[in-house]
């Protein structure tokens, strides 16, 4: 699993604003990566997009993706 974007509350550019948030999980056979679009607090965007991310591994793992 992993994540990567811009949490805020600065760092955006028109291409990436703040809120911007990347997940991606894979093993040897398939990668899936999905692009969120979160609000400007800190904070809520990298608790928001743990629960996600974990989620995401969760159901990933289960294969329902």
């Amino acid at each position: 699993v992993a994540t990567s974007g811009v949490a805020g509350p600065g760092g955006g550019s028109p291409e990436k604003p703040v809120g911007t948030i990347w997940l991606a999980v894979a093993d040897r056979e398939r990668t899936f990566a999905y692009r969120l679009q979160a609000g400007k607090d800190r904070e809520k965007n990298i608790q928001w997009s743990t629960v996600y991310a974990l989620n995401f591994l969760r159901r990933f793992a289960l294969g329902e993706i």
